[in-house]
């Protein structure tokens, strides 16, 4: 999940916000000011609902940002780093670089999710009776309420034995536990969560069949996230299975072309793609022939035809602080969703300061087609990480 908006770090972790997170403070909002408020407590102004339903939704986002947050430190602590976390229409998403070494720290790192929910909706309940024993105003009573109820019902259903649920990662670390195999225990796992979210879904739209409640839309769309991305789960870990302990090294291009910070646009575009640039992405080189950024077909396009010949591609690259970077003794299996993640699918390979490769997606498919006994490897990478972006290699 890509952020929209990026925010501060917290806790050393880089949060962002994905636009569909305007989705849950709307459904919040609207639920809260023209539904249960107005129900409980009816004679306000319509403001004040409205108000104190936007509030209420704005402290719940900040409520899974506590949920991921915990995650995150969890994470590092036990030796697995973090990208960064993103808020979007259906929670919060931790981006965790790598697997947890360990049964243990995969629990560890699963179970202080539901933890701090549980521990935040107590919070709130003990805060709803405080404010209710200095007879406070009833309707800021109804709002704290509501922010204890929903983090418990965070905690209870993240605790859920399916993957990619918290609960999910816990049965996970319970099989690999007994049979110390991940992949058949993350197998195990993505069922449970194609089981529940199977459930979901047609009790979902049983209900918006049967009842008319057209709030079972809600259930079924969670329903559908859980089997699409259990099934993206134990793809990848069918991947990481075959890719396990091979290093960049193994997969790279080495000595990839590039091109001079101080090439025109013009001249760039006229060496391609019959010439030296046959490719769609460069590593970009200063003067001195040390890497400063990538530029690919894609960025060059964006330049009016009439300002090609005056434009250079330093100034149209991606800088270096923007591009995934490796060494060649990483694991590739570590890399791959870094890549995934990233807006060019590629990675520039650094050894002792330097550029000694390049790595596409694409790379990875087709050294995953001599690895994988199954038909049509390189296929199941992109159904399993999505597009591998532009046409070629690199």
């Amino acid at each position: 999940m890509k952020e929209t908006v990026s925010l501060k770090r917290i806790a050393g972790v880089r949060v962002g916000l994905h636009w569909s997170v305007l989705v849950i403070v709307m459904l919040v909002t609207v639920t809260l000011a023209a539904g249960r408020f107005p129900d409980a407590h009816p004679g306000r102004p319509a403001w004040v609902y409205w108000s104190l339903g936007l509030l209420a939704a704005v402290v719940f986002l900040a409520s899974l940002l506590a949920h991921e947050l915990a995650h995150a430190v969890v994470a590092r602590r036990n030796g697995v780093q973090v990208d960064g976390i993103t808020l979007w229409m259906l929670g919060g998403v931790a981006r965790l670089r790598g697997e947890a070494p360990t049964p243990g720290a995969e629990l560890r790192i699963a179970a202080v999710g539901p933890l701090t929910s549980a521990v935040v909706g107590v919070l709130f309940t003990g805060l709803a009776l405080w404010l209710d024993a200095l007879r406070a105003s009833g309707l800021v009573v109804e709002a704290v309420a509501w922010l204890a109820a929903i983090n418990i019902v965070l905690a209870v259903f993240n605790a859920l034995p399916a993957a990619p649920l918290d609960g999910g990662r816990l049965l996970r670390a319970f099989l690999w536990h007994r049979t110390g195999d991940p992949v058949r225990a993350t197998r195990g796992a993505a069922a449970a969560g194609r089981v529940l979210g199977w459930f979901m879904i047609i009790s979902g739209f049983a209900a918006m069949l049967f009842g008319g409640d057209l709030s079972g839309l809600w259930p079924a769309l969670i329903g559908w996230f859980l089997i699409t991305t259990a099934t993206a789960e134990e793809r990848q870990a069918q991947l990481r299975g075959a890719l396990d302990e091979i290093p960049v090294s193994r997969v790279m291009t080495r000595d990839p072309v590039t091109v001079p910070a101080r090439a025109s646009v013009a001249g760039f575009l006229a060496e391609g793609p019959f010439g030296r640039y046959r490719h769609s992405a460069f590593p970009v080189l200063a003067p001195d022939g040390s890497a400063v950024g990538l530029v690919t077909v894609t960025l060059v396009n964006r330049v009016p035809l009439q300002a090609r010949s005056t434009t250079l591609i330093g100034d149209v690259m991606r800088p270096l602080s923007d591009v995934i970077r490796a060494v060649p003794d990483d694991l590739v299996v570590d890399l791959l969703p870094r890549l995934e993640a990233s807006r060019d699918r590629r990675a520039l390979i650094f050894g002792d300061g330097d550029l000694v490769g390049i790595v596409t997606l694409a790379d990875i498919g087709r050294a995953l087609s001599w690895l994988t006994p199954a038909p049509g490897p390189d296929s199941g990478v992109r159904r399993a990480h999505g597009s591998f972006g532009e046409g070629d290699t690199r």
